[in-house]
């Protein structure tokens, strides 16, 4: 049966009276059926004026926010993302009046109106519909969604909003602990976050943080929903990787996939675009299980996981060079420059066994071995190379300037990558 306006406002009304937050986010979720119908009700072409016999039918200011619904759900039907934002926009503001007297009932409302936010505000950038987007760059995170060049408004804005939306959840220092706004912070820090690398206004996120690292009242994070435990750790493991922290990176990002819901396959490639990156770091290559699994993943690394394996540093040049505008794209590119040293211990390596495991060997055959793998490296070059490998852990022994020698210790040349202590705090 079609909804009508006083139906919905009545609806409205019963979710209040009953403080059922999951179906009062139902009610002002513009994909939901009751939204067609309330602007098939008004002609397909909902106006502002046309309301004003609705004003004042409901408590303040649920009146308005039933309004503002309508006229959102009119946009989104005529296909107008930037005004559906703007009445949406609208919407939220009405809704923290009430949300800052409230408990944490009115949370699942809350998430529903600022992820409608988020949405809407994505679908206003220039050229790149949501959906389209999400198809394109799959393995593009949040972090690196491309916008023409232009940056978009509209999100920003709508980070602003959801920053609002945070500080009324940090701010509630009256209801009961098993009722408070306060359960919602994680979530909201999410969708902050995620505005924030859309928009590539990435240095905002330690506003955030820092206030979130203020507030001692906030329970501890593993008593929160696993979803926003994954969700925040995910964003802390990506600002800590882009800032070159990649001990504390690696953490967060395993421990965000480790939680992820096994169902979630595209989080938790997302989670592995970088994971990956990481433990490759450290000498740990994936199984060709886990690769198997993440085909999109296993186009883009085994190439550099293949190169590892055998030595083979111009395979690894040609890789970074073939995979140059997508590993850029992805802010992995300088990642897997600095992994390129792990295929350099590997052609060493080679050299070593073919010397019977000597302990002396010349600075001329890892010339020549660099050669035959296809680098124009001279002596000097060659030689700074050993002497940075044995500085960083790859190999353990000295050089002998003086006689071109390299002499290697007696046991255990070649430590394991992953014996190495600390190895991301080396890169």
């Amino acid at each position: 049966m079609p909804v009508d306006m006083m139906t919905f406002m009545s609806q409205l009304n019963d979710a209040l009276l009953a403080e059922n937050g999951l179906n009062l986010a139902y009610l002002l979720r513009p994909t939901s059926p009751h939204g067609k119908d309330l602007v098939k009700e008004f002609r397909n072409n909902p106006m502002r004026a046309t309301f004003t016999p609705y004003e004042g039918a409901m408590q303040s200011p649920w009146d308005e926010i039933a309004i503002q619904y309508v006229l959102t759900c009119g946009h989104i039907a005529k296909r107008r993302p930037g005004e559906a934002f703007r009445e949406q926009s609208q919407l939220v503001s009405l809704f923290l009046r009430f949300f800052t007297e409230n408990r944490g009932w009115t949370l699942q409302a809350l998430f529903s109106i600022l992820r409608d936010l988020r949405d809407l505000a994505f679908d206003v950038t220039p050229g790149s519909p949501r959906v389209l987007v999400q198809c394109l760059i799959l393995l593009q995170a949040d972090t690196h969604a491309t916008y023409n060049g232009k940056k978009s408004e509209c999100m920003e804005d709508a980070a602003r909003t959801i920053a609002k939306a945070f500080g009324n959840c940090m701010t509630d220092r009256t209801s009961p602990p098993d009722q408070s706004r306060k359960w919602g912070v994680y979530y909201v820090v999410g969708l902050v976050l995620k505005c924030y690398f859309r928009v590539k206004r990435i240095s905002l996120s330690k506003n955030v943080l820092r206030a979130l690292d203020a507030n001692t009242d906030i329970p501890a994070l593993h008593l929160f929903p696993r979803s926003h435990q994954v969700t925040y750790r995910y964003y802390l493991g990506m600002l800590s990787f882009l800032n070159e922290e990649y001990v504390k990176s690696e953490q967060e990002l395993t421990l965000a996939f480790y939680n992820c819901y096994t169902g979630a396959h595209s989080n938790q490639q997302r989670i592995l675009t970088y994971l990956i990156a990481l433990r490759i770091l450290k000498g740990h290559l994936p199984s060709a299980e886990l690769m198997h699994r993440f085909p999109v993943l296993n186009e883009l690394y085994a190439p550099f996981i293949e190169a590892i394996r055998v030595g083979d540093v111009a395979g690894y040049d040609r890789a970074l060079e073939r995979s140059e505008r997508r590993l850029v794209d992805l802010s992995l590119w300088l990642t897997l420059e600095k992994a390129r040293e792990l295929c350099v211990r590997g052609l060493f390596r080679r050299v070593w066994v073919s010397t019977e495991k000597s302990t002396r060997i010349p600075i001329s055959m890892f010339t020549s071995s660099l050669k035959i793998s296809g680098i124009d490296a001279s002596p000097d070059e060659a030689e700074c190379l050993v002497a940075n490998m044995i500085y960083r852990g790859f190999m353990r022994g000295y050089i002998s300037h003086e006689k071109q020698m390299v002499v290697l210790a007696q046991t255990n040349a070649f430590p394991r990558l992953v014996d190495r202590q600390q190895p991301l705090a080396l890169i």
